[in-house]
């Protein structure tokens, strides 16, 4: 086994070219199975064999910005736009608690439409009716002021995936108004303001180097989120990459392992993306370290049209409908599903 490997087991705390070594280290079957073996060790240790659920709920598909690779960008006008009411949230939640969800995913564009007080007044109703369940927001990029409104109306988590800690990466996957140092400092300030935090980056996306790979880890080091979510690069036919390959699945997994290792007690998504790249995807994730699955609580009408990239499951298995389904699939790997909020050990 390659000497990085070893090295990596034993101390974490490596310097980026280290990090670039070990991610080229994926192909050997040796590596990859002592880092499977010391994740997983880890994933029970704090969590035994619980697989957390999170009840995702895509509320509107409408975005002020217009990031190279994402199906939902302002300027795809093909995209069939929706919004979800308040009530139609409400009822997500409703549903999800009766099939045995104890945290909702609020998950959108960054879409105007939804003000401050908008969402302060959505935050406020899904605590109030659902006291016992932790609310994580995914909503973007939005000033410390709107963070800590949001913090105090009763949301728990926050997901902000950094895309790239590159800034020149960064810069091919999204036009010049966006910019890296603005993600960063969000994430920063919801640390600051007390939220379980999510991180993250796709795997394989257009430009991706082993380079921005390894500055991804030393970011998640120094960032030390709850919560990591990765997921493989897949095209949408909308937009200017259509025609790139699809990140790896076997780097993805790997990455997930070293992830685990990496930052022992963090909340570690079987991604949808996973999903849809390989039937086995989120089950060959639980069997890497992960240890949380995220089905689809959105009105059926509207899973379709928050496509962020080509052919996303959005009906069948995934769907949070189907949870004994799930549960068999998680079973399967020797894992079980339950009803908590799954919060990220202290």
């Amino acid at each position: 086994m390659e000497k990085i490997v070893k090295d990596f087991l034993e101390n974490q705390n490596l310097k980026k070219d280290e990090f670039v070594e070990l991610i080229r280290a994926y192909k050997d079957p040796e590596a990859v199975e002592a880092l499977k073996t010391r994740a997983v060790e880890l994933r029970k240790k704090y969590y035994g064999d619980q697989v957390f659920t999170r009840g995702l709920i895509e509320f509107t598909n409408y975005c002020k910005n217009d990031c190279y690779y994402c199906g939902i960008r302002k300027s795809n006008r093909n995209a069939d736009r929706y919004r979800l009411t308040e009530e139609e949230i409400l009822t997500c939640c409703e549903n999800g608690y009766e099939l045995g969800f104890r945290t909702f995913v609020l998950q959108g564009g960054e879409d105007p439409y939804y003000t401050d007080e908008r969402m302060e007044s959505i935050i406020r109703k899904i605590k109030k009716g659902w006291p016992d369940c932790a609310l994580t927001l995914s909503i973007g990029e939005k000033s410390y002021d709107s963070y800590k409104r949001f913090k105090e109306a009763g949301a728990d988590r926050y997901l902000l995936r950094h895309e790239t800690a590159d800034a020149v990466h960064y810069g091919q996957l999204h036009p010049e108004t966006q910019k890296l140092s603005e993600r960063m400092d969000c994430l920063w300030n919801l640390k600051k303001l007390g939220y379980q935090v999510g991180a993250g980056f796709m795997v394989g996306s257009p430009g991706q180097t082993d380079d921005c790979l390894a500055e991804d880890l030393v970011f998640l080091q120094k960032l030390k989120p709850q919560m990591v979510g990765i997921g493989p690069f897949i095209p949408h036919h909308d937009t200017r990459f259509a025609q790139e390959p699809a990140g790896s699945v076997e780097l993805t997994l790997y990455l997930l392992s070293v992830i685990r290792i990496m930052l022992p007690k963090v909340l570690l998504p079987a991604t949808t993306a996973l999903g849809t790249m390989d039937p086995r995807g989120r089950e060959k994730g639980l069997e890497r370290g992960a240890n949380v699955v995220m089905p689809n609580l959105s009105p059926v009408k509207n899973r379709k049209a928050y496509e962020l990239y080509d052919n996303k499951i959005c009906t069948g298995e995934e769907a949070a409908e189907c949870r004994g389904c799930l549960s068999r699939r998680v079973e399967s790997v020797g894992y079980h599903l339950v009803s908590d909020r799954g919060d990220a050990v202290e």
